[in-house]
This record gives structure tokens, sequence and C-alpha cells, in this order.
């Protein structure tokens, strides 16, 4: 089999998991246990106003029928309207997925870009003090929650330095933004030459990717680590150290070597990042679809979650399909069939 047809084949494993997790979110929200209409309402709404507010939203038909009607509109790319914004859903995070993006690459890039080496190098030497070390800063970025790591990261580099600026969204609120040409602030600042909206775009970015570096860094280290001592201490390597090649030409076999399992392991981390990320979306007030989210769940906004659920899946599938064809790309032993 072809690489086409191995990148055919996987795209239609995508469709039966698509449509579980809309079966699977349509019900889990309605079984959360929150009204919408109560919240609509208000305290003050008389039954027939329940009653009016209840068929608007199509509440009073069976259960099946409503899941029928969402899968249809979820067809032709219609996820309802926000039922406090009043809103597309769509619109909403086809906006927001912009900006957690710009998060998510900095954060991910940056803590990979750490994670990976610092974990080799402490599998090269293991026990020492490098790998000691490593251990416990990994060990440390385990523990940390990420909502009071994002809040100590304000009180120290804004309250009491005055390094950073307060976490009050992506920008000043005393510069206007740069014109919208790829949805990132920083990036569309210095296209556009608008340098004090870069400095200022830069200096609200800081912190949050700072944050989520750490977060994504400490599990990289640690895997990282594990997967290479595994790696060196396979027959391979072995034999190449006893045939005397050169300690930066075994380095490199088991770089190789632990390739695949790694990148696979950061496609992993990166689709469980993005829940995590809206804990610090939320504490930077960053405005992105993880706080987007969040706030959804808490005020009960079903026709929010349903879109940010099935967003955050179909991301979850397209970053495993990437890395699917990744694998298949520098890894010749793999099986296209």
């Amino acid at each position: 089999m072809n690489f086409s047809h191995f990148i055919f084949r996987r795209t239609l494993m995508v469709i039966p998991l698509l449509v579980g997790v809309v079966f699977l979110t349509f019900m889990l929200v309605r079984v959360g246990g929150l009204d919408p209409v109560g919240l609509l309402a208000g305290p003050t709404a008389t039954a027939e106003e329940f009653k009016m507010i209840r068929e608007e939203l199509g509440l009073d038909q069976p259960l099946w029928k409503q899941f029928v009607i969402y899968a249809q509109n979820v067809i032709r790319g219609d996820l309802g309207e926000s039922w406090l914004s009043n809103r597309p859903v769509l619109d909403d995070i086809m906006a927001r997925s912009l900006i957690s993006l710009e998060l998510l690459f900095w954060g991910i890039g940056i803590g990979t870009l750490i994670g990976v080496p610092m974990g080799l190098r402490a599998a090269f030497r293991p026990n020492g003090r490098f790998d000691q070390t490593t251990r416990i800063l990994s060990l440390l970025g385990f523990s940390i929650p990420t909502y009071w790591l994002g809040l100590v990261m304000l009180f120290v580099f804004f309250y009491l330095l005055r390094w950073a600026p307060p976490g009050m969204g992506r920008i000043s609120l005393m510069i206007s933004p740069p014109d919208f040409i790829t949805g990132s602030y920083l990036i569309d600042s210095l296209l556009t030459a608008d340098w004090r909206a870069a400095h200022s775009a830069l200096a609200h970015l800081i912190l949050p990717v700072i944050c989520l570096a750490i977060v994504s860094a400490a599990p990289i280290i640690k895997q990282t680590r594990a997967i290479a001592l595994e790696v060196i201490a396979s027959d391979s390597v072995r034999y190449a150290r006893a045939c005397g090649l050169q300690t930066r030409t075994v380095r490199s076999i088991v770089f190789k070597n632990s390739a695949t399992p790694i990148i696979t392991f950061v496609g992993t981390e990166i689709t469980g990042l993005v829940g995590t990320m809206s804990l610090i979306e939320y504490v930077f007030a960053w405005g992105g679809l993880g706080q987007y989210g969040l706030n959804a769940i808490v005020r009960g906004d079903f026709t929010a979650v349903q879109g940010y659920v099935l967003t955050l899946a179909l991301f979850s599938v397209l970053v495993f399909l990437v890395v699917d064809i990744i694998i298949a790309i520098i890894e010749p032993r793999v099986d296209l069939s």
C-alpha cells in the first residue's frame, strides 16, 4: 500500500471516532444537571416564559430527536448559537482558536526544545548530577498546579518586581491591535512594522508561554529519559558500543531509535495540554478557546460546550493524524498497510 492510501485509510478512521464524540458530547452535556432555561429566564420568570424558552431551544423534543437535529446541523457545519451571547458558536470558535494556537505553539514548542535535549542528556549519564537535578525539576513541574503557577508568576513578576504587564489579555488596553493577518498579535505587528504593539504583545506573551512551557517540559523530560534509557539498553546499541564506535555515533543511533516514541508522546502531550491551557488562559485573561470553553461550562451554555468539546476532539484527531504521517516519513520500517 502506497503513502497516499495510508493517509486516506487513516482519514477514514476519523469518521466513526467523530460520530462517537458527537454522541457522547451531546449526552454528557444533557445529563450534567444544568438547566439553561433557568439561567436564561431568570429568577422572576413565569411558567409560561419557561415553557416558551424551552420550546424555542428545542428542549421540549424527545432526546433522540434533539440528537438527530444536532447531528444534521453539525454535518452542515452549523454548531448552533450560543444561548448566552447570541452569536454563532462556529464564529466564536474560529476566532478564538487562532488565539489559543498562538499560545500553544510557543508553549509546547519551547517545552519540547527544552525537554527533549534535557531528557536525552540525563539518559546518557544516568544517576549523575545533571540527571538528579533534571528528575527533581521534572517532579516539581508535575507537582505544581497549573492555576497556582500562573497566579504565583503574576504575583512575583507583575505585582512585586513590575517586570511583566498585568494578566489582562494579549496586548495593552492603551495600544490598538495590529491589522489582522495571522491572528497572532506578535506576528501581525512585526509584519506591519508596528513596533509598539509588537513590544506589548511580546510582553503579554512571555508569562503564559513560560507557564505552559514548564507544564509541558516536565513530562517530556521524564518520558524522553525513560525512552532513551530503554534504547541505550537495547542489543543494537550495545553492539554498536562493542564495535568501538565513537560516542557521538552511538548517541546518534540512540536519538534516531528514540525519535518515533518521543514524537508519539509529544503528540499525546499536545492533546492533553489543550484542556490544561484553559486554566492558563483564564488566569491571564487570554481570551482564547480554552477560556471560552471554561466559561461555557461554568455558565451552562450547552451549545457552546458541545462546540468546544467537538473542536478539541477534532484537534486531537488531526494531531494524531499528523503524528502518524511524520512517523511514516521518518521511519521506513513502519507498515503502511
